[in-house]
């Protein structure tokens, strides 16, 4: 059986691409898929987690498990969502260092799931706007505190791929920018699900209705309708159209109120973000999805 594990990152998607999963649980369930809701394990998971490490049975673990999500002899694919797989929004970025325990939860997991294999998947964001939005969630009581000292401009999501690529060799990882989830949503759903490329599914646009307006919705549906047959590559033109003209600047603008965020400061990072994502690119066996 194969195990996808959609760890985030944390503040991207806001679990909207397993509640798009758990929308086509039949569709997915004709291709021997399955995408439980979060409620049926992140609590469980996270329970055996703590357990298996006071030496609980792995045996009984397992068949907890698999009875809380509906594993049957029909699934060949178990996809599971949780930001938190790595650890905690402080966790996320203590100093400076991208979720330093993704390896040390990937290997738990590995022992969890003995026999299946593991796929990572991950969204990453630039750094500029992901670092003030992890450190809203913490407690920690300032930025500086969280950072540790280092610079944001130090922090790489290549270092932490390649990390999780070093512990894992074998493991398929995909990756796409946060940034990009508006045009290449649908490609998305379709990997974690493990389906075609012409697949269609339900929620096709559900990212797409949260951040434009709806009467720039009503347009975009109209278009698509009297353009019937088009690619995906077309369709992302089209999106990328639309965004551009109907987008609400509310859902789409990034709040940058840290002492010393400056226009500089976030330029510098993003050329950074950039660079990162052609070191991505660079590591053997990751699929990056981009538009």
């Amino acid at each position: 059986m194969q195990v996808v594990l959609h760890a985030g990152a944390h503040v991207t998607d806001d679990d909207l691409l397993v509640r798009c999963l758990n929308d086509n649980r039949d569709l997915l369930a004709q291709h021997g898929a399955l995408a439980p809701h979060p409620t049926t394990y992140r609590k469980l998971l996270r329970d055996i987690l703590q357990d298996i490490q006071q030496g609980a049975r792995l045996a009984e673990a397992r068949e907890s498990l698999s009875r809380a999500v509906e594993v049957d002899s029909t699934t060949d694919r178990l996809i599971l969502s949780n930001p938190g797989f790595f650890g905690t929004p402080k966790m996320a970025a203590s100093a400076g260092i991208l979720y330093s325990a993704a390896e040390e939860r990937l290997a738990a997991l590995d022992t969890i799931f003995a026999g299946a294999e593991l796929e990572l998947c991950i969204a990453i964001r630039n750094p500029a706007t992901f670092l003030p939005a992890i450190f809203r969630q913490t407690q920690v009581a300032s930025f500086s505190e969280l950072m540790r000292g280092k610079k944001p401009e130090t922090v790489r999501w290549s270092e932490m791929i390649a990390r999780v690529r070093a512990a894992f060799p074998d493991m398929p990882i995909t990756l796409w920018c946060n940034e990009d989830t508006p045009l290449i949503w649908a490609e998305i759903v379709r990997e974690l699900a493990g389906l075609d490329p012409t697949t269609a599914f339900e929620g096709e646009f559900l990212l797409l209705s949260n951040i434009m307006s709806e009467a720039g919705m009503k347009r975009f549906h109209t278009y698509l309708e009297s353009h019937p047959g088009m690619t995906e590559v077309q369709k992302r033109r089209v999106i990328a159209a639309f965004l551009d003209k109907f987008a609400e600047e509310e859902a789409i603008e990034e709040e940058l109120d840290l002492q010393g965020w400056t226009d500089d400061l976030v330029d510098r990072l993003s050329d950074l973000y950039d660079e990162d994502l052609y070191e991505i690119q660079r590591i053997p066996g990751v699929q990056v999805i981009t538009p």
